[in-house]
């Protein structure tokens, strides 16, 4: 036999009896079996999505099965393919996909739309692999961390106008436009000067026209511009967008983008992504409450811990967590930092007597309530504490008590003060909680930004914006679990808490070598994820 200078595969044109199946090329724990598994186990009709319940009877070119698109989506957003134009290539010549597929090759327009028309059928998904994180004990139900990330949009900063940013276009208009006219005058004024030429010039063409038609678009311009202005007016929006209706200019920690605030709740046992909402926010002062109240209904949690940081706390949104049996951790903001810097005493120098109703001052004096209640600027009733003139006056401690302008110290008090004395009081020895907390919630946002490359969006709305965060969300959750159980536990865990086709589910379990009952009491212990991919 002759020596080989290199390795050769088979030749092309070389026939075979028993020609090779798809079959072979996607070994027995490849994790698009586990994908095909996942998905054969839901009840897409209730899930929502369309076509999902169509009858043998119905008449007409038939679409696609929603159970291939929704693998199809599951497969490339694991394996970072989001564009449904790749995803159409990836179709006709990726072997896993070929597998999944079963040979078909649906068009880039039938995969884009199926994402686009199944935005809540994709939410239903998510949430129902939240259920199964439950049932499958990964999720530890008593801790949750909350946070916020910035998604850049499907739209660029130049495309969000704000009211000043309008404002500042029609001046600037107004001001071509008027320069515009004075050239139109002083041509009209040359021609004038000039008796026997014609006004278009000697060689029929004058700039009189040109300047006119440069007059009208700006005009038009202007219009348009008046017209958005009169929409933000009437709809009580400080933004609009003209390339993505629900995308907003938001700024964070000094970093701006024109995309959407992505909200997660984060369950402290295996980092899995519990509850998640998109808003179009910058702040996250107003998300405590929902967040938390999201994560506990998905937990199925009498009682639950929110860990969440000082862009977190309100007074209002600590009080709804308290309505509804939350305990949130949220640090306190140094507001009262002002008064300490100028030497003086704060809010926290003073102490409440409930049995009297009045605060004592560092002094040792009481402030006496007002009888009268007042909203200040946020919103919140307050009830007034005073101290008496005199004593102030003839206080040795009023220099680092009173401004210069004032005869006497005052103090709002919130009508549900002992929910934010309750929250201090927790904060003193909550230490170790928030040291955690960034551990928690910061591991799926760094793995679908930074592992994955998920830093923006591809759709443009609401609709479809948290559509495709659901997708993301669920495809993190997805390979966690995977790894987690194991490719053999993850399967007898399916067979285990899901109805599963039956056809599906034998040809899925004949690859694994112990019984389900065998793997549910003996899986694996916890693999730390390596990446997000999958291998």
């Amino acid at each position: 036999m002759a020596n080989r200078i290199f390795k050769t595969g088979e030749s092309r044109e070389q026939p075979s009896l028993l020609p090779a199946r798809i079959e072979d090329y996607v070994g027995p724990d490849n994790p698009v079996r586990a994908i095909d598994g996942f998905v054969c186990a839901l009840d897409l009709a209730k899930l929502g999505f369309g076509h999902a319940d169509r009858g043998a009877e119905e008449v007409g070119q038939p679409p696609y099965d929603p159970a291939d698109l929704l693998k199809l989506y599951l497969y490339g957003y694991i394996n970072q393919v989001r564009s449904s134009r790749r995803l159409e290539r990836e179709a006709g010549r990726n072997l896993e996909l070929i597998w999944l597929l079963k040979g078909l090759k649906p068009g880039y327009r039938t995969i884009a739309n199926f994402r686009k028309e199944n935005w809540k059928a994709l939410k239903a998904t998510n949430r129902s692999f939240v259920l199964l994180a439950r049932e499958l004990g990964l999720v530890g139900g008593t801790i949750v961390a909350i946070d916020g990330s910035l998604f850049q949009g499907d739209a660029s900063k130049a495309s969000i106008f704000t009211r000043r940013r309008l404002g500042e276009q029609i001046a600037r208009l107004d001001q071509e436009i008027e320069a515009y006219r004075k050239s139109l005058e002083d041509n009209d004024a040359t021609e004038a000067k000039k008796p026997g030429t014609d006004r278009a010039g000697g060689d029929g063409r004058g700039d009189g026209g040109d300047i006119g038609a440069k007059v009208a678009a700006l005009m038009a311009k202007r219009s348009r511009a008046e017209a958005d202005v009169a929409r933000l007016e009437e709809s009580g929006e400080t933004q609009m967008s003209l390339t993505d209706p629900d995308a907003r200019l938001l700024v964070k920690n000094g970093q701006g983008i024109a995309g959407y605030n992505v909200q997660t709740a984060v369950d402290d046992k295996h980092k899995l992504i519990v509850a998640s909402e998109v808003v179009n926010d910058s702040s996250d002062v107003r998300q405590l409450s929902a967040m938390a109240k999201a994560a506990k209904e998905a937990l199925g949690a009498e009682t639950l811990q929110a860990l969440a940081d000082e862009g977190y706390y309100s007074s209002v949104e600590l009080k709804a967590c308290e309505d509804e049996g939350i305990i949130a951790y949220v640090p306190l903001p140094e507001a009262n930092a002002r008064l300490e810097k100028q030497g003086r005493f704060a809010l926290k120098d003073f102490n409440y007597d409930g049995a009297i109703d009045a605060y004592r001052c560092p002094a040792g004096q009481l402030l006496h309530p007002f009888k009268s209640r007042q909203k200040n600027v946020s919103g919140r009733v307050e009830i007034r504490y005073a101290a008496r003139g005199v004593t102030c006056r003839s206080c040795p401690l009023k220099v680092r008590c009173l401004s210069p302008t004032t005869t006497y110290r005052t103090i709002g008090r919130w009508e549900h003060e002992d929910v934010l004395e309750r929250h201090r009081a927790r904060m003193q020895g909550a230490g170790e909680l928030m040291r955690r907390r960034s551990g928690i919630v910061e591991h799926p946002f760094g793995t679908l930004k930074c592992r994955a490359g998920y830093r923006h969006f591809l759709v443009r709305g609401f609709d479809k914006v948290r559509g495709e965060w659901s997708l993301m969300a669920l495809c993190y959750n997805f390979t966690r679990a995977l790894n987690i159980l194991g490719f053999d536990g993850f399967l007898a865990a399916l067979a285990k808490t899901l109805v599963i086709c039956r056809g599906i589910l034998a040809a899925l379990l004949q690859y694994i070598q112990v019984t389900p009952e065998a793997l549910w009491t003996n899986i694996r212990p916890p693999l730390p994820i390596g990446r997000f991919v999958p291998a």
